[in-house]
């Protein structure tokens, strides 16, 4: 893991600085215009006073090689955020955000280097304590969403769901009892839930030890309820529909892991997965949380506290 984000330090690269980011302060981002915020994903001043501590520290900065980076990094956030909430492609990006191809490489270089996950992990710690939680959660729930695929999505990662009728990849989330995002997992729509939710716990359990419960609805029944026991050592709960429940009916807990895949489909990127790759899905999906945690995390408390 890498250091927090530095604190602003008393001398800045440039006479007039409009921002505080480490591409301002330290690199070369004074060299480029600002840009005025116009588009409703773009970072609120209280967005960017939640966030800007919990940034990873770049690799330049530390001593670990690369060069200072030129564009700013609130820019580079907006910009990424403007992508994911409005679905448009990475050549499309608005004229007044960096070129394009230098917010990829952004992009591509939190992507390879973790950081996007880091961001996002420190992130839902934050918005945790900030409502009154502990930072690591102790329950969470499972469950799965399948989705589209775009043409430009390989049929060796693509593939059909019988039961939704959807040619596509399928998501695999687990979030904590606030509708967090504790873990995700992207496939082809035709892997099965209980096939999928295998390394998925697992992944759970190595990132979160804390956790002892974990809800599900029907279709993880089976045998994977004695396994997550005996090798997990926490309790996978099935909570199911009676026979007398007609028509919809929001059931115990899982309707907190339905609302955050109703969330995401808020993102008009994730409507349907666009991504050549499984990881590059996952990224997206963190990012559409990353946007909404820190619009979370930037709202007033009920007692007035920030």
């Amino acid at each position: 893991m890498s250091l927090l984000y530095a604190p602003v330090p008393a001398h800045f690269n440039s006479a007039v600085v409009s921002c505080d980011c480490l591409a301002h302060v330290y690199g070369n981002a004074a060299d480029h215009p600002d840009r005025a915020r116009q588009y409703p994903s773009d970072m609120t001043d209280a967005e960017w006073a939640a966030v800007r501590p919990l940034l990873p520290n770049p690799a330049w900065l530390e001593g670990r090689g690369g060069q200072p980076e030129g564009y700013c990094h609130r820019q580079m956030l907006d910009a990424i955020r403007y992508l994911v909430s409005g679905g448009i492609a990475w050549r499309s990006m608005a004229v007044d955000f960096p070129a394009w191809d230098r917010v990829y490489a952004f992009f591509r270089r939190w992507l390879h280097t973790g950081l996007i996950t880091e961001f996002h992990d420190r992130l839902r710690g934050r918005v945790r304590e900030h409502e009154g939680h502990e930072a690591e959660p102790t329950a969470g729930i499972i469950d799965a969403q399948s989705v589209k695929g775009a043409a430009l999505v390989p049929a060796a990662s693509r593939g059909y769901d019988g039961g939704k009728q959807i040619n596509g990849r399928k998501r695999h989330i687990i979030t904590d009892c606030l509708g967090l995002l504790l873990v995700v997992a992207v496939t082809a729509a035709n892997v099965g839930d209980r096939e999928a939710a295998v390394p998925l716990l697992t992944r759970l359990r190595n990132l979160h030890r804390d956790i002892c419960l974990v809800w599900a609805d029907g279709g993880y029944t089976g045998p994977l309820v004695d396994w997550c026991v005996k090798k997990l050592a926490f309790t996978l709960e099935v909570v199911k529909r009676t026979d007398d429940m007609e028509g919809f009916v929001v059931l115990p807990r899982r309707w907190v892991v339905e609302r955050t895949l109703s969330w995401l489909m808020h993102s008009r990127r994730l409507c349907r997965d666009y991504e050549t790759l499984t990881a590059t899905s996952e990224a997206m999906i963190l990012f559409s949380m990353i946007t909404r945690m820190s619009r979370r995390l930037a709202r007033p408390r009920a007692d007035g506290r920030r």
